[in-house]
């Protein structure tokens, strides 16, 4: 059985990447890319530091354009990042369908609020793709925590565009260059985690 777990690097999705090998399935993460700028390199970083193989989900810009309007028109960040998030799984179980993948996967956990799919998203994606999705929905902050701690080494800083590859990269990108607008209105700076490797693991 194969997945592939959407990945940015972070403790979340790193996790849910190891867990999905250590019961057996064959993992490839996969990180979207707008082409507004190469938010992916490091993910692709901390995909190498695990030793599992890395695939750039290379995406339409008016996708990431819409996100931005929406984001803009709110004047806050969460409907617009839902949004991407949304078609992002769905390109994802269209590349899984057609690479006979039967698994896709992201780190969204509990406590949550976006971006993440509601049951009922869930459900309709499952059934029109004929593919399982996993999340790590039953698992809090401080289980995670916990978790990670003992399995990764991490580092955090400040959340910039050379040690992220979350989705907020290439928004802020975008609403910087092209939309002439200041990005940190909409994003205040936050600490970011990377996962620069394992720790106590030995083997997968």
């Amino acid at each position: 059985m194969k997945a592939y777990v959407l990945f940015s690097g972070g403790k979340d999705s790193s996790l849910m990447a190891i867990l999905l090998k250590k019961m057996g399935i064959e993992v490839e993460l996969l990180t979207a890319n707008f082409g507004v700028y190469d938010s992916y390199i490091p993910s692709q970083k901390s995909a190498e530091s695990l030793k599992i193989k890395h695939n750039v989900l290379n995406l339409n810009k008016k996708i990431l354009d819409n996100a931005v309007d929406i984001i803009l028109n709110d004047g806050f960040p969460n409907n617009g990042i839902a949004y991407l998030h949304k078609v992002v799984v769905e390109k994802s179980a269209d590349l899984a369908k057609k690479k006979k993948f039967s698994i896709i996967a992201d780190g969204t956990r509990r406590d949550d609020r976006t971006p993440k799919l509601d049951k009922n998203e869930i459900r309709s994606l499952e059934d029109r793709k004929n593919i399982q999705y996993i999340n790590l929905d039953s698992f809090g902050y401080k289980t995670i925590d916990y978790l990670v701690s003992n399995l990764f080494n991490i580092t955090q800083e400040e959340s910039n565009r050379y040690n992220s590859s979350d989705y907020e990269v290439e928004i802020r990108c975008l609403i910087d260059k092209e939309k002439g607008v200041d990005s940190t209105v909409f994003f205040p700076k936050h600490f970011q985690t990377r996962v620069i490797g394992l720790n106590r693991i030995q083997k997968l």
